[in-house]
């Protein structure tokens, strides 16, 4: 199949799945890539996690913090489903930084997140990541914000807020819902996360224990319902993190095979279908993605 018929296809499956796509798959070796739209800014949800992660790691790599430092967090009350971990607690806890990290990261803790964000506010990742040279991410706002939507001001009739958000959207990416607006929201490009990715994986400005620990983190996603399905086997090792808000559906990550070739993988995407759960969604994400991957990868033999 020529790599013009592929990404038509693949336009075609995600929109049959009601789906708009921004993909990006690139060998961590070569360079060589293949996407969709890889440019197109999109609000990112929870993805924002991995620049935190990789902000925080780093002043504590630098003695600013200290990992063990025990931080309390206070409960979070939030009644929709979707939220996990420190978010859902009903009474304060004692967490250390390095742990807060693991809960952010790997169950995606919107209360350790903000808990990290407290003491790494947004414009000081911003700054991290600028001053390891990636471009495309805008870091403007804590994670708790992303809770305070019409879902949870909705709540139980969360399907109007799914509506509005599938809906609304303008021709330039703004919408009513903060957190679905490019301007407002936290955002980037796939372009953008597979570059960090590449940072993080392969030698670059990011300090090699930094970009350790932060793959560490991502290895240990326990979120595995969206790409890796179609990307963790006895062969291959798949380090990612997700982000999901409304009618977004996001991953980022790594895959590693057994031969040592590595590929960054970059899934940003918006439905258009007013549902909260949407396996269509989820399959079609992923069988995108691995069709991208395995025509580059084929063509390396």
């Amino acid at each position: 199949m020529t790599v013009g018929r592929l990404l038509r296809t693949a336009r075609q499956t995600l929109r049959d799945a009601g789906l708009r796509g921004c993909l990006l798959v690139r060998d961590l070796d070569t360079g060589d890539e293949l996407g969709l739209d890889v440019d197109v800014a999109l609000p990112v949800a929870s993805l924002v996690k991995v620049p935190l992660a990789v902000a925080t790691v780093d002043r504590i790599e630098r003695g600013e913090l200290d990992g063990a430092t025990g931080v309390t967090v206070a409960p979070g009350r939030v009644r929709t489903p979707g939220p996990t971990g420190l978010s859902r607690f009903r009474h304060p806890a004692t967490v250390a930084i390095d742990d807060l990290l693991y809960l952010s990261v790997a169950i995606s803790d919107e209360g350790a997140s903000d808990a990290l964000f407290a003491l790494t506010p947004p414009p000081m990742v911003a700054d991290t990541l600028r001053r390891f040279g990636i471009d495309g991410i805008s870091v403007r706002h804590r994670t708790r914000d992303l809770t305070d939507t019409p879902a949870e001001r909705l709540a139980p009739e969360v399907h109007l807020a799914h509506a509005l958000a599938a809906s609304a959207t303008t021709a330039g990416q703004g919408h009513p819902i903060a957190q679905l607006d490019v301007a407002r929201a936290n955002a980037g490009s796939a372009r953008a996360f597979v570059d960090l990715l590449h940072a993080l994986w392969r030698p670059s400005r990011i300090p090699p224990g930094v970009a350790a620990r932060v793959r560490e983190l991502m290895g240990d996603n326990l979120l595995r319902q969206r790409l890796a399905p179609d990307f963790s086997s006895d062969a291959s090792r798949w380090s990612s993190k997700t982000g999901t808000l409304l009618n977004l559906r996001h991953e980022v990550g790594v895959v590693e095979h057994a031969d040592g070739q590595a590929y960054a993988v970059a899934a940003l995407s918006e439905s258009a279908v007013p549902a909260a759960v949407q396996p269509q969604a989820e399959a079609a994400l992923a069988q995108v993605a691995r069709e991208l991957h395995d025509a580059l990868r084929a063509a390396r033999r």
